[in-house]
């Protein structure tokens, strides 16, 4: 047998396949990173919130994206402790969020979750959805599952957490997205 076969395959092949393999790799990182949803900036939208009840969930129009607001129960703020394991990214290490989110429920007050309501898979609208004895958003498009702080369950093909844009309370009932 010659050095140029290995196992009965052409060494050129292989490394042409090995090539194609690593092609395929890397222009799913380069998709990934150019059409991940990214929080706009600027032109901030107050929104009054004062009406939502918990487990109910407000969507607004901003920059021509869907932004979520939703008020959670203090069962539901329990309830996103317990299952950090079926979690991608559990402590939002690696999400896109204002550094005051970075925490176990990614908002600035435990009882109301603002985020942009696209998948990090390919931007389709999840829905939230009543799953048993909890709830979470499901994007219908490939089965994505997020709890309700945004944290995606490894099960789906979304790579990310969902995103938080910028965002402060102006009192009690109110918050302004796109300002710190």
């Amino acid at each position: 047998m010659s050095r140029d076969r290995i196992a009965g395959i052409d060494r050129r092949r292989l490394y042409l396949a090995g090539g194609l393999c690593a092609l395929g790799v890397g222009l799913g990182v380069a998709r990934y990173v150019v059409t991940r949803p990214q929080p706009p900036a600027g032109n901030p939208l107050p929104v009054d919130f004062g009406d939502l009840v918990p487990g109910k969930l407000l969507t607004v129009d901003w920059h021509g994206r869907s932004v979520w607001l939703l008020r959670r129960s203090a069962d539901e703020i329990a309830g996103l402790a317990g299952y950090e394991s079926e979690l991608t990214d559990p402590m939002s290490e690696h999400s896109l969020q204002p550094p005051a989110c970075r925490n176990a429920h990614r908002s600035l007050r435990p009882e109301l979750f603002v985020a942009i309501g696209q998948c990090t898979h390919q931007g389709c609208p999840p829905a939230l959805r009543s799953a048993g004895n909890r709830s979470e958003f499901l994007c219908p498009c490939h089965t994505s599952k997020f709890d309700l702080a945004g944290r995606v369950f490894r099960m789906g093909p979304a790579p990310a957490n969902l995103v938080i844009p910028e965002y402060r309370f102006d009192g009690d009932s109110r918050v302004v997205i796109g300002e710190a």
